[in-house]
């Protein structure tokens, strides 16, 4: 009897904890610092996501290593359905390719809750650079080797992946400025005039554009912005090589109760249904893309694929 009790005493606790979570605030690590496109979707769905869970989401920074700190620490936290892992094309499908020492392998240390959003990706130039077009970028770097600088968050991001594709494309001598903490930084260099250019997610750059701190000269994702319809896609300037888009997803720690995965999947989705949510995103230049788990754990392990093989041809390495 007294054996009896001891065991429901044990039992009894994690079924409660199942069947309350959560029943304590959630930490969303978000791999890089503020300013860039992930901070911007994380602090945009955090008040949302906290009153569906009736838990407070607190957002946590935890950035360098393009990102691979944030992505490290998230798949080391505990499986209790407490850390959450805010995870983009650039984390977790690219830098396992471009950092090969890399100890986490993110499709087998977490599970995919949903794609939340994709970001589409701009070309953009400080307002000195005499360049309207792509063409105009190929014929001032030709004119002047090694002169030009392309910032970028940093050796593994897209967005320098997406820089040396279009290089060596044009056979380009340009100079990499890679800067630590996200888009935030690197494009703060480009305003500054520390750079001539450099591709990034349209949110971290659709502020200063237009207020005229920077030039907006191609979008990387397949169809023009509704935002800017006169500015062309790289495909219409001649580069289809450089279509993409840079999407964002909530994640988890490998092993999280399937209670947890299926509580988090459903306020995902309730609060990107959000009008106010979308809103405010579309502002910033943000589509909401949502996608059950198995789907998006199937789409990451394909576009891991993709852009594995890119880096391979690219010959993208950590610097």
């Amino acid at each position: 009897m007294i054996r009896a009790l001891v065991l429901l005493s044990v039992l009894f606790p994690l079924a409660v904890s199942g069947q309350n979570y959560p029943n304590k605030a959630i930490r969303m690590i978000v791999p890089f610092a503020p300013g860039g496109a992930s901070d911007f979707v994380g602090r945009i769905i955090q008040p949302r996501m906290s009153e569906l869970l009736g838990q407070q989401v607190i957002v946590e920074n935890r950035a360098g290593a393009s990102g691979n700190i944030g992505l490290e620490y998230a798949a080391k936290a505990a499986p209790d359905g407490y850390t959450i892992y805010l995870g983009n094309i650039g984390t977790v499908a690219l830098n396992p390719a471009v950092f090969t020492k890399m100890q986490t392998k993110p499709t087998r240390d977490f599970i995919a809750i949903s794609q939340v959003v994709d970001v589409p990706g701009v070309l953009v130039v400080h307002p000195d650079l005499q360049a309207k077009t792509v063409k105009d970028i190929v014929a001032i770097a030709k004119a002047y080797p090694g002169k030009l600088n392309y910032g970028s968050p940093g050796a593994g991001s897209q967005n320098r992946l997406e820089t040396e594709v279009f290089r060596k494309l044009e056979n380009l001598d340009m100079v990499h400025v890679p800067y630590k903490g996200g888009a935030g930084p690197a494009v703060a260099g480009l305003v500054g005039g520390e750079t001539h250019l450099m591709f990034v997610t349209a949110s971290s750059a659709i502020n200063h554009v237009k207020n005229n701190r920077l030039r907006l000269i191609a979008v990387t994702s397949a169809k023009r912005l509704a935002a800017f319809p006169d500015v062309p896609t790289m495909a219409e300037s001649g580069y289809p090589q450089l279509t993409s888009g840079s999407w964002q997803g909530i994640f988890v720690p490998t092993g999280t109760p399937k209670e947890a995965v299926d509580k988090l999947y459903s306020v995902v989705i309730e609060t990107m249904k959000n009008p106010d949510v979308q809103q405010r995103l579309s502002n910033g230049g943000v589509e909401v893309v949502t996608s059950a788990p198995g789907e998006f754990a199937k789409f990451v392990a394909k576009e891991t694929e993709r852009w594995g093989q890119a880096v391979k041809e690219a010959g993208a390495t950590a610097e």
